[in-house]
Order: C-alpha cells, then sequence, then structure tokens
C-alpha cells in the first residue's frame, strides 16, 4: 500500500513537472527566458509560486533540461540518419537541417536562449549532461567516414566535429531566417568544411 502510494506521488510529481516546463517553454517563447514571469508559468501550469522552484531552482534549469531532451532527441534522429547510406556531405547537411528544424520547434527567441546558454559559464551543472549527444552522434559518425577512407587518416575529426557545430551555431543566431538568404550561406558553409576534411 505505502508502495502504491509513493509510486503514485512520483507521477503526480512528474506530471506537474511535465506541466512547469510545457508552461515554462511557451512563456520564454513569448517574452525569453530573462524576462519571463514565474507568476505567469505557475499559473498557466496550474500550480503554486513554490512549486516551480522545488522543481527548477532557476529558469536556466528549465532550459537545461530542455536541452537534454532536444539532443537525445536530435542524436537519435542523426543515428537513424547514419544508418542508412550517405556520404560525408549528406552527415554534414543532415546536421545542419536538424538544427534548423530545432529553431523552428522553438521559435528564434527562445532558439537564442537555447544556444547562448549551451555556451555560458553559468550554465547549471546537470549529471545527466556528462555528454554532448549530438556532438558525439557527428564525431562517431565523420570516425566511421574516416576509417571507410572517405576522410584521410590524419584528420582529427574530434576537432572537426566540435568547430563544425559551433560555427553552425553561430550561423544560426546571426543570419536572417529568410531562407533564400540563408540557404546558400549554409550551404557554402558544409562545401568549405568539405574541402578542410578533403573529402569532395
Amino acid at each position: 500500500m505505502l508502495k502504491s502510494r509513493t509510486s503514485e506521488r512520483g507521477r503526480k510529481g512528474e506530471q506537474t513537472r511535465e506541466r512547469l516546463l510545457g508552461a515554462a517553454i511557451a512563456e520564454f517563447q513569448r517574452d525569453g527566458m530573462a524576462a519571463a514571469d514565474i507568476g505567469a508559468i505557475v499559473a498557466a501550469a496550474g500550480v503554486a509560486h513554490g512549486t516551480f522552484f522545488f522543481h527548477f531552482p532557476t529558469k536556466e534549469h528549465v532550459l537545461v533540461e530542455l536541452e537534454i531532451r532536444e539532443q537525445q532527441r536530435m542524436a537519435a534522429e542523426l543515428a537513424r540518419f547514419y544508418g542508412k547510406p550517405h556520404d560525408v556531405r549528406a552527415t554534414l547537411t543532415k546536421t545542419v537541417e536538424i538544427l534548423e528544424a530545432l529553431e523552428r520547434r522553438l521559435g528564434s527567441r527562445l532558439f537564442r536562449d537555447f544556444l547562448a546558454l549551451h555556451f555560458s559559464t553559468r550554465r547549471p551543472p546537470s549529471e545527466e549532461w556528462a555528454v554532448h549527444p549530438v556532438i558525439v552522434a557527428v564525431i562517431e559518425e565523420l570516425g566511421r567516414a574516416r576509417d571507410r577512407g572517405e576522410i584521410p587518416a590524419e584528420v582529427d575529426v574530434m576537432l572537426v566535429g566540435i568547430s563544425f557545430l559551433a560555427g553552425l551555431y553561430a550561423l544560426l543566431i546571426t543570419l536572417p531566417e529568410s531562407r533564400e538568404v540563408r540557404a546558400p550561406v549554409l550551404d557554402e558553409y558544409v562545401t568549405t568544411y568539405m574541402y578542410g576534411l578533403r573529402a569532395m
């Protein structure tokens, strides 16, 4: 009986956390994280003010939770794609596509907050964030391409993967959202990395 009550409390606690996360994300999309109103978040979630801080000590913790989930989802999408025949250009192009899809899903304001926290020294620590799933997926795939001889053996795929993603993040938050402007720049970015990999 006690175990049943404990599991019911845990289930309700998880439901409350999910409602708060959803309400916080919606508020961040409207006003940005810095201007987001905790009162509006808890009102939308239908919980007491202190409940927010029980689940998320700061607003930054909401973004960390969102980032962990999105990174896992994107890494799984990349793994499915990498399981099919493709070349190195497709590896890099797919990475661009999933990050652009993330930006569309989150909206430009939340996407910028998301990336700003990703590189911030004030980022709250998280035990679940021992690795960066998307970075790992890209580096491992570049490593497999190197093993197949598509990339020269002397190329450091870890450095290439990290620098490719960091540069891509910077481009996505600085380029206009217009596809007409953005598409040729991102295509040239991929081509430039292809030359760097000597995988043309």
